[in-house]
């Protein structure tokens, strides 16, 4: 099994940004191990927004170590680059233009209220930990993720 983690940034990247963070991920998944064994690991950045780090288990598992030094990593790339990877404040999802955008938790309830949000509204549910959720369980209705429990007022339109 695939073993990921999503760390969603506080803004979307430039392309410059993106071919820097990409750069720098290499080299770290070059050098990734976990006890001395390189992990079967990789990497990919989308929609400039969020790092998907991944690591095939089949081989060697990732340590408590290994994953220690991938947040070490990812805390030199917030400082580098000038943005946050551990804000669990923000919350990503499609708007009605199928247009990804990024929010507060307050801006999010507030358009919950006006309606602009909905039930059926697809959001980011960055706490997946493996591949097959990554293509399945990633971007679906906020009725179906956690943040329903987080929100109120969360309406059904068909």
């Amino acid at each position: 099994m695939k073993r990921i983690w999503i760390y969603q940034a506080d803004r979307f990247l430039t392309s410059e940004e993106e071919r820097k963070l990409n750069e720098a991920l290499e080299q770290f998944n070059n050098n990734w191990n976990a006890h001395g064994r390189k992990l079967a690991s990789s990497y990919e950045i989308r929609h400039s927004l969020f790092i998907i780090l991944k690591v095939d288990q089949n081989h060697e598992n990732a340590s408590g170590c290994s994953i220690d030094s991938s947040v070490h990593f990812l805390q030199e790339v917030e400082k580098h680059f000038g943005i946050q990877l551990f804000n669990r404040t923000l919350v990503s999802f499609l708007n009605n233009q199928n247009e990804i955008q990024l929010v507060s938790q307050n801006k999010f309830q507030e358009l919950i209220n006006q309606g602009e949000v909905n039930a059926n509204t697809l959001v980011y549910n960055n706490l997946i930990q493996n591949y097959e959720e990554l293509e399945s369980n990633w971007l679906i209705p906020l009725h179906k993720s956690w943040h329903a429990r987080v929100f109120d007022n969360v309406s059904y339109t068909a």
